[in-house]
């Protein structure tokens, strides 16, 4: 079983903007659990492999892959859905088995997240 939290993500259909895992890094120190879900989703960011899988599936026709069309990264196989896993449960990705393939899909919600995370904070007039 793992401990392991997954990134609070909003439904995009339903209206809402979306609210990011933590504020801009330039609004203000994060909290501790700010500070806990962020480093999880850049620790899962952090391994070029991880990063280059998340991308194929980020830019994939259709917003999803199949993970017959992303396995080719330079690792085997069982070392793909391994990473795939990693990503899953840092709440990157989510998936959804079709038969024998499962496929896999970023929800927009959260690059919205990572965009705004990063991204510089208005400066107060």
């Amino acid at each position: 079983m793992s401990n392991t939290k997954v990134l609070p993500l909003l439904d995009p259909a339903d209206g809402q903007a979306v609210a990011p895992c933590c504020p801009p890094l330039t609004e203000r120190p994060f909290t501790a659990e700010e500070a806990e879900t962020a480093a999880r989703m850049f620790k899962a960011l952090g391994d070029p492999v991880r990063l280059r899988l998340f991308s194929a599936v980020a830019s994939h026709e259709g917003g999803e892959a199949c993970v017959c069309d992303i396995s080719d990264v330079g690792v085997s196989q069982p070392t793909v859905s391994h990473h795939l896993k990693k990503l899953k449960e840092a709440g990157l990705l989510t998936s959804e088995r079709r038969g024998t393939w499962v496929y896999y899909r970023v929800e927009p919600s959260v690059l919205a997240a990572m965009g705004k995370l990063l991204t510089i904070a208005p400066v107060p007039a």
